[in-house]
């Protein structure tokens, strides 16, 4: 059954959100895990991409927007269906996306702004009364 962790960040910043999101996955990557992040729109997406290639000098995460080079490594999407990804989902959007369950591990990044927040808490309350095993990190 996928384990689901929220993350919740001590601040409302939406470029921290971006943050915690590049953190996660690159530990993740290290790990040997695939990735997939769910952005909440394109334009996140793109900011996403950008921030994966300036996140580490001295590194290289292998990444790509969903169906381009890389994106089998970490994928980065907003809303489509995340094919060939099943290990770990990083979800940036402010609600469960419908594919989830397909995946090991999710991890919900909350931030301390009012929308995010009230999403969260219904996130948190969907996956825990279908059974979900839930995790809270404070960051």
């Amino acid at each position: 059954m996928t384990r689901v962790g929220f993350y919740v960040v001590q601040a409302a910043d939406q470029a921290r959100r971006l943050q915690v999101a590049v953190r996660l996955a690159d530990k993740a990557f290290q790990q040997g895990h695939s990735i997939f992040i769910n952005a909440a729109d394109e334009e996140q997406a793109r900011a996403l991409d950008e921030l994966l290639w300036t996140y580490r000098p001295a590194s290289f995460l292998p990444h790509g927007l969903q169906g381009e080079a890389h994106s089998d490594c970490i994928g980065i999407g907003w809303g489509q269906e995340p094919e060939g990804h099943n290990d770990l989902l990083i979800n940036l959007q402010l609600g469960v996306p419908a594919f989830f369950s397909r995946f090991r591990r999710v991890a919900e990044v909350v931030t301390q702004d009012a929308s995010s927040l009230a999403a969260q808490r219904k996130s948190w309350s969907f996956y825990k009364a279908r059974g979900y095993q839930l995790e809270k990190h404070d960051i």
